[in-house]
């Protein structure tokens, strides 16, 4: 089998410039330093990293997130456009993976495909018969995306009238954003926004790991926003190829009626427009359909509710990512993790 280095995972993803961030080298270092074993394999033309999560009794959960059909192209009788070559090596790279899996005592590989729940079957970098549609994902599956090939001017103008008055009313108040690296006081920032919207909030090392990995590389930046020295609100965006990810954003509970969030955001989005990426994926919002969200929103604070009001101000066309897809290699094992595990999550 043929396991690669760090440094030859990010060489060979030079090939694919567009790969989702949870596929880059970066981001399995960074959840290599918290409680999973990061895999990158490659064979021919194709590759993955996978992701390795411990269990009781020395057993584990593989992960592939957000895995495309550049990195892994689909089988030959599935798609007559791809070459021979991209064929074999597939189909090489998945015994490679099950192999990989087996050797790590995997109850079962979780496959997030790196597309939207409207790609036909065939654009799936799997075979269909050997995987079983899986309960939950690990990340949340719907999202609003943002196109922001468009002049700034129109990227303004599809977003909800509030919205626009919001960004403009910080800057009149005072409210300037810049780069910043204080990740200690990001890391309160977080705690208090995690403390006032019921989620949960990772370590200050954990953000502090990830910013050492991606902003010496440029795919990463700490964006404060701030009235007179008086930090009120920060986010950290991730930016690879043609898009870009708002992952953690945090605010106090000082001058909100300056309405930092709001800028804060819009200057994320610039930051990533000058970087050259068409799209912005604001990452997670509530798992149901348009009609849904709308008629509910004003009413519902629990879970992402919040952050769907706030979001859905951006503008930005609703998406749901194509469900998580599970190989089982211990099925009674797979049933007791889906039963007394899983449904935790």
């Amino acid at each position: 089998m043929t396991e690669v280095s760090f440094d030859e995972w990010n060489q060979f993803l030079k090939k694919f410039p567009n790969a989702h961030l949870l596929q880059m080298g970066e981001w399995g270092e960074l959840k290599k330093d918290f409680g999973w074993k990061p895999v990158r394999i490659i064979s021919g033309n194709a590759g993955v990293q996978v992701l390795f999560r411990r269990l009781p009794l020395g057993f584990t959960i593989a992960y592939m997130p957000k895995v495309s059909s550049d990195q892994l192209p689909v089988s030959s009788d599935q798609s007559s456009v791809i070459s021979e070559q991209s064929s074999v090596s597939s189909g090489q790279l998945w015994r490679e993976v099950d192999a990989v899996c087996k050797k790590n005592r995997a109850v079962f590989l979780k496959v997030e495909p790196d597309l939207w729940d409207d790609a036909s079957p065939s654009q799936l970098p799997i075979a269909n018969d050997q995987f079983r549609t899986s309960p939950h994902n690990i990340q949340p599956p719907r999202t609003i995306i943002l196109d922001i090939k468009k002049s700034e001017e129109e990227i303004l103008a599809g977003m909800k009238q509030k919205t626009r008055y919001n960004i403009r009313l910080a800057e009149k108040k005072g409210v300037t954003v810049r780069a910043w690296d204080d990740i200690a006081a990001f890391h309160e920032m977080m705690i208090v926004t995690g403390g006032r919207d019921g989620f949960g909030v990772h370590s200050r090392e954990y953000y502090q790991r990830a910013y050492e990995l991606f902003h010496p590389k440029g795919t990463c930046e700490l964006l404060l926003a701030e009235y007179e020295g008086k930090p009120l609100a920060s986010l950290m965006v991730f930016a690879n190829g043609r898009r870009a990810w708002y992952v953690y954003g945090a605010s106090n509970n000082e001058e909100r009626n300056r309405m930092p969030t709001y800028l804060i955001q819009w200057e994320a989005i610039r930051w990533a427009k000058a970087r050259s990426c068409e799209e912005y994926d604001l990452w997670g919002v509530p798992d149901e359909n348009e009609e849904t969200l709308e008629a509910q929103f004003e009413n519902r604070s629990d879970g992402l509710w919040g952050v769907y009001r706030f979001k859905r101000g951006f503008g930005g066309q609703l998406k749901r990512a194509a469900q998580a897809l599970d190989r089982v290699y211990n099925p009674l094992l797979y049933w007791a993790y889906l039963r007394f595990i899983g449904n935790r999550e």
